[in-house]
């Protein structure tokens, strides 16, 4: 469901059927398309409340020893399956709004409760999060993103989420604390994933879907910081308003696995084309938060 594809695969060879979904749904294809018709089935299966182990698909090798661990990628994959969803604009169907709900209800819960000020616990040498933890994952906040009217009826929870996406992010690893054993859930937002210039340097691309996402839930104009970033992004633009890179002339990489579905979508990373995706990126998030596109 997740899986991505190798550097050196052809035609997305072992691509996941959730990744190669949003991947479609970036490229433009359309919800009732044949190839999403086929997949949304096993999708809204997804959704269900159960640890029903069919259902686990690459993750079932990882899981055979251990309830908890099962629980775990079922919920990974809850959520992951509800954001496609969400993405291929499925809000208004009862299923995707219970999952909504269901996970929302998890993460507002979290945030209200005094762990949430305090979310990691010591375990020998190691800080954990306790297995009753839940931050919000990216798959929750790609759904809530395309999901507006139902986070209009969700105000408090969407107020408790900006306070927490506006915190500093910890700097220890996130892991988490499931049955017995200590797992990575790099899947999980703990703060501020766009804190200040040098992290948006670091990773152009993930910091476009950040900004991206922020727009989307309409954070990005209530965030200064966010705004400032998005807005040193635009000095970038030459004249004809295409986006460059401050060094060099290579086509910019991302070492995050969260990005794949929407990027690259330009067949040649050669010649001008090396900077299409992230100029219409520039575009659409200016368009979600509200300014006006002028054609060049």
């Amino acid at each position: 469901m997740l899986t991505l594809p190798s550097g050196r695969a052809e035609n997305f060879e072992g691509v996941g059927t959730i990744m190669a979904v949003r991947r479609l749904l970036e490229y433009g294809w359309d919800k009732d398309s044949p190839p999403l018709v086929r997949a949304r089935r096993v999708l809204f299966r997804i959704l269900a409340e159960d640890n029903d182990p069919d259902y686990l698909f690459e993750m079932a090798g990882k899981t055979s020893k251990g309830e908890d661990l099962a629980k775990r990628s079922r919920g990974i994959l809850r959520e992951a399956a509800a954001a496609t969803l969400a993405h291929a604009g499925y809000e208004g169907d009862p299923r995707l709004r219970g999952a909504a709900n269901r996970i929302v209800d998890r993460i507002a819960n979290y945030l209200r409760s005094p762990l949430a000020e305090k979310p990691f616990t010591r375990i020998g040498n190691q800080h954990v999060l306790p297995a009753e933890a839940a931050p919000p994952s990216i798959y929750a906040l790609t759904m809530l993103a395309y999901m507006p009217l139902f986070r209009s009826e969700r105000h408090e929870a969407m107020e408790l989420l900006y306070a927490h996406l506006t915190q500093a992010q910890p700097r220890q690893e996130t892991v988490q604390l499931c049955g017995e054993k200590i797992i990575a859930q790099p899947h999980l937002v703990m703060g501020d994933l766009l804190p200040h210039r040098n992290a948006a340097d670091d990773d152009v691309i993930f910091a476009m879907e950040w900004l991206e996402l922020m727009a989307r839930l309409g954070f990005l104009k209530r965030n200064e910081n966010w705004g400032k970033l998005f807005e040193r992004f635009l000095d970038e633009r030459d004249r004809d308003g295409v986006w460059h890179p401050r060094k060099g002339g290579a086509a910019v990489r991302s070492n995050s696995p969260f990005v794949w579905p929407m990027y690259p979508l330009e067949v040649s990373a050669a010649g001008d084309e090396r900077w299409t995706d992230l100029t219409f990126r520039l575009g659409l998030i200016a368009r979600l938060s509200g300014r006006t596109i002028e054609a060049v």
